[in-house]
């Protein structure tokens, strides 16, 4: 233990001597020497070694020019050592700065304080077997600043201060930047005010920068906005000081220190009397030299008048709008006369308002009102009356207008509504019903009633309700759930209870009882509107053939008193023993038909009887109106429509062509003259003689078909025709003359048919058509 005391104590006495050199204002205090471990013993032992380095301060003045290396200071060390050498390491060695043999250290260019105030380098010792002497040792190389940069502004600056500001109140704040050193008087700056702005109402504090008011009597009204300009100065503001300025823009704030003043002391204003209220008549303008945000104007009118009239601010000037707040009668007044107060509040101000004594704050108004033809005026905004039901009321109320011109017209009232039980008298306005009302289908009539003036001038209407009031006219209904009777139950047992409802308003007080004596069952009435069907006397069977049911008497002790009688139908069951029933009698309680079930169903009946008679009457005069076409004569059998090609003279099934030129022979295409039943032209085929020379047809096809036509037209008794038969006729124009064969059944022809009858039964028909045996005969179909 005492030997290591010991070499602990050797520890602590080793020491390091720090010299210093007295060649420059201040010099660097040596670098500690590194640490060895010595071994002594095999017990290590730790020695401070002295430092040689000997540093002076070292500096460099920036901006120096250096056209060549110039020296600014040397490496030393105490060593003793004839032959040397250094070599330094660090920020801008071997470039910037450079040793010779000697310890000389050089600048080798002009340096900038503002881009690097301070290098840090290292130097090492080596002896002429270039063997380390001296260990790294850290010096500073400083640069000096010199006055080489001016003061800068960000900028020009705008300030801003309220009107009437207390001296002191601070505006704006402006701040330069110098990049020189500001621990010296190089970056010390100073401010003042120049005379190239405003000086007479703000100052600047010239450490600080800040602009503060000078003055308590800024006026916004007067000039609202002031230019400085502000110079700063390095050197803490000698002349010899760089300078620099920039402006500030300083704007006074508005404040409410003006009154608002009318622009005229009278407002003639005319206002008809049906102006409708809460509109406006007029304005009453106002003049504030303040901004409209500080514009805070309040109107006062005295008397009377204000229960009349009101003044409200309009948007966005805030001028005075005069608002009509009761209804005018220029037959009651027709002019007003009162005097309005205009005030402001001026809060903010320690003293009186700017224009205190040539504000204009009393303004007289004259209002005439123009007489106007009004609509009748009612009496009442609404009208509400009340009727009892299911009765004729002949004054019910009644409804009043007047004309409220100076003419006063006679009114005529009438009600708007055409299916309203509501009549009314039109010269007095009496409401009386038309019919009974019935509260329980509709509880509440409205409608409108007009009032106009006579003859036919101005009409208003007014809203009428009628409160139907409710009477008892509604008879008490039965309320019960399905009632059963088993076969074991005893006397006075409750098989049921009683209820009842009832369509009227008034409360109502059930009463229940039989409406005859019944010999098994009976009602316990317990006077709340409620009543229990109890067993009266049994034995009940479900062999019994006869069904239960009473009669139940109820009434509703309303005034007057309503009574009803229901039959009640009690079911037979066989039930075990909790009285459930396990098997029950077939048996339905009757049920009654309304009265207006039984007309609904009626008139079904009689709707569908009406239906049916019409049918039938219909499908008769279709059946006689072809009866009597057929005895006419006139059967039309041959209009057909046609969808389809036509089969060529082969096809004599749609119609008889030889018809149309039927009528060349005999002439005759009207209906005969006696009036008898004939065959008509449509249903006979004249055949032709089979050798005789045909007869020349009296006139064209062209004059046949319009004979037709004509007949078509003027047949009263015939039907239109609705289809036009499409004949091969050419017409007289065609110079081939006609290629239709429609007259060569019945007129001469040069050719022989008779050998159509060779070719078999196929070609019969049209043997018939073309071979004639005698002049006379006809084929009728």
């Amino acid at each position: 233990m005492m030997a290591w005391l010991q070499l602990w104590t050797m520890g602590l006495m080793a020491i390091m001597s720090v010299s210093l050199a007295a060649a420059g204002d201040s010099g660097l205090p040596a670098v500690e020497g590194s640490v060895e471990i010595v071994k002594k013993e095999s017990h290590p032992v730790l020695i401070r070694q002295k430092r040689d380095w000997i540093w002076n301060s070292l500096y460099v003045e920036e901006e120096k020019p250096a056209p060549t290396a110039y020296k600014i200071g040397q490496l030393k060390s105490s060593q003793q050592v004839e032959v040397k050498s250094f070599k330094i390491e660090g920020e801008g060695a071997n470039t910037i700065f450079t040793v010779d043999q000697k310890g000389d250290l050089f600048v080798t260019r002009s340096l900038d304080r503002e881009e690097k105030n301070a290098y840090h380098l290292t130097a090492r010792m080596y002896d002429g077997n270039n063997k380390l002497i001296e260990d790294s040792g850290e010096f500073v190389v400083q640069v000096t600043d010199l006055n080489d940069n001016i003061p800068v502004f960000p900028g020009a600056y705008n300030g801003s201060i309220t009107e009437r500001s207390t001296i002191g109140t601070k505006v704006v704040e402006v701040r330069a930047t110098d990049a020189d050193d500001p621990t010296t008087a190089n970056g010390e700056l100073r401010y003042s005010l120049t005379p190239h702005g405003e000086l007479s109402a703000f100052e600047i504090d010239s450490i600080t920068g800040v602009i503060s008011c000078k003055i308590n009597t800024l006026d916004r009204e007067t000039k609202s906005q002031f230019v400085v300009v502000v110079k700063a100065q390095d050197m803490r503001g000698m002349a010899s000081g760089s300078t620099s300025t920039t402006s500030v823009t300083i704007t006074i704030a508005d404040t409410n220190d003006n009154i608002a003043s009318f622009t005229r002391k009278t407002y003639e204003l005319q206002v008809p009397e049906d102006h409708k209220l809460n509109e406006k008549i007029g304005t009453l303008e106002l003049e504030d030299r303040d901004q409209i945000q500080n514009k805070e104007p309040t109107f006062i009118i005295p008397n009377e008048n204000s229960k009349v009239f009101s003044i409200e601010l309009s948007s966005p000037n805030k001028d005075g709008n005069l608002m009509l707040k009761q209804a005018l009668d220029y037959e009651t007044t027709s002019s007003y006369t009162f005097t309005v107060q205009v005030r402001e509040n001026l809060r903010n101000l320690r003293s009186p308002a700017d224009n205190m004594v040539s504000a204009v704050t009393t303004a007289q108004v004259n209002i005439k009102v123009l007489d106007v033809d009004e609509a009748p005026l009612f009496s009442l905004p609404i009208y509400t009356f009340t009727v009892e039901e299911e009765r004729i009321v002949s004054n019910i109320g009644t409804v009043t207008a007047r004309d409220p011109d100076k003419a006063n017209k006679s009114i005529r009232y009438s009600i708007l509504d055409k299916d309203c039980p509501i009549s009314i008298n039109q010269f007095t306005g009496q409401l009386a019903t038309l019919r009974m009302l019935d509260r329980e289908m509709e509880a509440t009539h409205m409608f409108q009633v007009k009032a106009q003036e006579e003859p036919s001038g101005l009409e208003s209407f007014v809203k009428v309700n009628i409160i139907v009031q409710d009477v008892n006219d509604n008879k008490p209904e039965l309320a019960v759930d399905e009632i059963f009777v088993c076969e074991n139950d005893l006397t006075d047992t409750v098989i049921g209870t009683l209820r009842a409802s009832d369509k009227d308003d008034q409360p109502a007080s059930f009463s229940f009882s039989l409406a005859s004596e019944s010999s098994n069952f009976s009602i316990k009435d317990y006077g709340n509107s409620t009543a229990d069907f109890t067993v009266k006397q049994g034995p009940f069977s479900l062999d019994d053939p006869k069904d239960y049911s009473v009669d139940v008497h109820i009434s509703d002790g309303g005034q007057p008193v309503q009574t009803s009688i229901t039959k009640l139908a009690i079911k037979s069951c066989r039930c075990d023993a909790r009285r459930i029933p396990t098997q029950c009698k077939a048996g339905a309680r009757r049920m009654g038909v309304s009265v207006h079930a039984l007309i609904a169903i009626l008139l079904c009946i009689l709707t569908i009887l009406v239906i049916v008679i019409l049918f039938v009457m219909r499908k008769r005069y279709q059946k006689d109106s072809l009866a009597s076409l057929k005895n006419s004569g006139e059967i039309h059998e041959q209009l057909v429509t046609y969808d389809e090609e036509g089969g060529g003279e082969m096809d004599t099934n749609g119609y008889d062509v030889s018809i149309l030129s039927s009528a060349c022979h005999d002439g005759s295409l009207l209906r005969h003259p006696d009036l008898h039943p004939h065959p008509s032209l449509y249903a006979m085929v004249q055949k032709a003689p089979h050798h005789a020379q045909p007869t020349a047809c009296k006139g064209d096809m062209a004059v046949m078909i319009e004979v037709k036509k004509d007949e078509a037209d003027h047949d009263r008794d015939g039907f239109p025709y609705d289809t036009l038969h499409i004949y091969g006729y050419e017409g007289p124009e065609s110079l081939a003359g006609s290629l239709s064969s429609l007259g060569s059944s019945s007129t001469g022809s040069n050719l022989d048919y008779d050998f159509l009858n060779d070719w078999g039964p196929r070609f019969r028909t049209l043997a018939e058509l073309y071979g004639v045996d005698a002049p006379d005969y006809y084929h009728q179909y």
